[in-house]
């Protein structure tokens, strides 16, 4: 299998259908074949060979399409860079996976100086801006103009096509190794499910591009050989322009994103009914947002996707049908069509259905291992098993109810809070838009449950009230002891809330911190 493939198939069986669209630019299947296989050309011209790594620093676009696209026809090794990152963590990324090719669009051309400052051996910066190309860098629309088509290099299989940086939200980033296999394994299972990108859908990327949430379904729309619809990044209004405008019909958001959108003021001026698929993951969606969603956007469906990068990136999924039953949408859904999943305990033996427990998956999507690290790829491998880190319990159905990250999870006088169940609860309160729970010291209970809570617009809850509103749903020790009202919660650049970020204050200081 091979991550090109559907870019031959689009231009072969309907080479006028519309490929892309960003800002004033539409481009057909032909059109943009043709501008991928010169970009390849150009990047080899550049010394890109045979698994050698090329490296983007931009905002959602067209051209990050291309880029895709042309290093991987070019046999190139693609990795996508946080956006979020500091000049040091950038650069620390391309020294480890040795990229000597750079592409940055104008959002990140004063980064160069600095990465080439701390990456000596960075051979070649692309500008894959609108504005004038700086001194130093090739010009992206140059080197397609300069460059005749190269042949498809056609890696496939279990050769290296991507490396991916996990988040960051659990410490040092890693660089995830994954293969065309791993990735095309992905795509089709999730396809072959007929909840996860329309037949002949335009699908929006919204989510950043870099992260392999959205890039999952860049494989996904390029296998169906769809329309793909760039926005630079997430903003409400930008996204109901472009639904209302292109016609989308699938997109792929963060819970955040879509409180964010249906909780907009504006959202009624915008006609949105068009969009038909949402897929959503890095976090389970709580009842009150899903209810206002479903009211929102009453032509959609919604699946949630559960999983990690190691995994290209799906573990399990809950399909639109799940969201009907009670019980169900409270999971993240039952193992992909591709791989299968265990609950399992520090043994690694598997627990019985209803056990709280480490989630274990297996399958053709699973990484190759992280980059350079044999001994962390050896742990987190063993047993043939990706060992997500991720607590969770199966209940007798297959559907997996995710607890919490292991570390993540609170002991309160000696008892186990998971911090998604309560979270769950408390966004059910109606002065409550978005909440984030973490463990903070305290001297009684070594660890006491602390809400941090953005409130809707107006409202001013009160730590009684939400003790009040939560211990009539939960467990005692569950109920947050404590409360802040902040008017945002921090996200990673894929929407994951910071706990480490939310923590830091409290634990500063301190020799041991409980957990």
């Amino acid at each position: 299998m091979n991550l090109t493939q559907g870019l031959h198939r689009a231009a072969q069986q309907h080479p006028g259908a519309v490929a892309t669209v960003c800002k004033d630019r539409t481009r057909t299947h032909a059109e943009s074949v043709d501008r991928i296989a010169r970009l390849a050309a150009g990047l080899q011209g550049l010394g890109l060979g045979d698994g050698d790594r090329a490296a983007i620093l931009s905002l959602n676009s067209d051209r990050y399409h291309e880029f895709l696209a042309g290093t991987l026809w070019a046999g190139g090794v693609v990795v996508p860079i946080n956006l979020r990152w500091t000049v040091a963590e950038i650069a620390e990324s391309l020294v480890e996976v040795g990229a000597r090719i750079l592409v940055v669009d104008d959002a990140f051309a004063g980064h160069v100086e600095g990465i080439r400052h701390a990456h000596p051996d960075l051979e070649h910066v692309v500008h894959a801006g609108d504005g004038p190309t700086p001194d130093g860098c090739t010009g992206f629309e140059q080197l397609i103009a300069d460059s005749e088509p190269a042949e498809d290099a056609r890696r496939w299989g279990d050769d290296l096509a991507a490396v991916f940086y996990t988040g960051g939200t659990t410490g040092r980033s890693k660089g995830v190794m994954l293969s065309h296999s791993n990735l095309l394994t992905s795509a089709l299972g999730v396809l072959a499910t007929e909840h996860f990108v329309s037949p002949d859908g335009i699908y929006l990327h919204a989510a950043p591009m870099f992260h392999l949430a959205d890039l999952a379904a860049w494989t996904c729309q390029v296998v169906r050989g769809g329309t793909h619809v760039m926005i630079p990044m997430f903003e409400p209004v930008a996204v109901m322009t472009a639904i209302a405008e292109h016609g989308v019909t699938d997109a792929l958001l963060v819970p955040t994103m879509i409180q964010l959108l249906v909780d907009h003021p504006r959202v009624d001026e915008f006609d949105i009914s068009g969009l038909r698929r949402v897929i959503y993951g890095a976090s389970p969606m709580s009842e009150g947002v899903l209810g206002r969603a479903l009211k929102t956007l009453p032509n959609a469906s919604f699946t949630q996707a559960y999983g990690m990068t190691e995994l290209s990136p799906c573990a399990t999924l809950l399909v639109p049908a799940d969201h009907e039953d009670p019980v169900h949408r409270r999971s993240a859904g039952r193992a992909v069509p591709h791989g299968e999943v265990r609950i399992v305990g520090p043994d690694d033996v598997e627990l019985p259905r209803g056990q709280v427990g480490e989630i274990v998956a297996r399958g053709g999507h699973v990484m190759l291992g992280y980059w350079n690290r044999p001994e962390e790829t050896a742990e987190a491998l063993r047993g043939g098993w990706m060992h997500t880190g991720d607590g969770g319990y199966m209940d007798d159905d297959g559907y997996v109810y995710i607890s919490d990250r292991i570390k993540d999870m609170i002991i309160s006088g000696g008892e186990n809070v998971y911090s998604v169940e309560v979270e769950n609860v408390l966004a059910q309160h109606p002065s409550v838009a978005t909440c984030a729970i973490i463990g903070v010291p305290d001297d009684k209970w070594g660890e006491r449950v602390h809400a941090v809570v953005v409130p809707v617009a107006g409202a001013v809850p009160t730590l009684e009230e939400l003790r009040v509103f939560c211990g009539e749903r939960m467990s005692g020790y569950k109920v947050p002891r404590s409360i802040e009202l902040v008017d945002g919660l921090p996200l990673s650049a894929a929407g994951k809330v910071l706990k480490r970020e939310l923590r830091r204050p409290y634990w500063e200081g301190l020799e041991r911190r409980v957990h």
